[in-house]
């Protein structure tokens, strides 16, 4: 297993301890790595998965509110406490990481394979991928918004 897929579920394992214990901040992360967390783990792994927790936290309410869009007939609250975080987990990626929205995905996707059911991994995959289609018809009409405006003031100062 890549150090990647291992921080992610550290980062995983965070963030269920913070629903559960409706709790956050670097005292929660602390004492994950105090207790749980495995000692073995070089400092890189520790310091990604402490960024996706920690960052996923902070923007709890805008990931969210994404998910929320396309878990149609689903609230948040209602979903499985592991399904809940894998998605708010990769939702935190698409929006401030660098990694491939397919690489989210499919970390997804596998982390879910190994901490809930074969049905959580078909539901997780269909949020995901709904999500990352309305982020790419977004960042289209963005693309799209600025060439007009380019083209537009190309035009005019002709």
């Amino acid at each position: 297993m890549g150090t990647r897929r291992k921080a992610r579920e550290c980062a995983l394992q965070i963030l269920f301890a913070a629903d559960v214990a409706k709790t956050t901040g670097s005292a929660l992360t602390r004492y994950y790595w105090d207790e749980l967390g495995d000692p073995e783990l070089d400092e890189s792994t520790r310091e990604f998965a402490n960024g996706l927790a920690e960052g996923t936290l902070r923007e709890i309410e805008k990931i969210d509110e994404k998910i929320r869009t396309r878990a149609e007939h689903w609230r948040i609250p209602r979903m499985a406490i592991v399904d809940r975080n894998v998605l708010r987990l990769a939702v935190y990626e698409f929006l401030f990481e660098e990694t491939p929205h397919t690489v989210v995905i499919n970390e997804a996707l596998e982390i879910a394979r190994r901490f809930s059911t074969f049905e959580a991994t078909q539901f997780i995959n269909g949020i995901l991928d709904a999500i990352k289609q309305d982020m790419q018809k977004a960042k289209g009409k963005k693309t799209t918004d600025s060439e007009n405006l380019s083209e537009k003031s190309r035009a005019s100062s002709s």
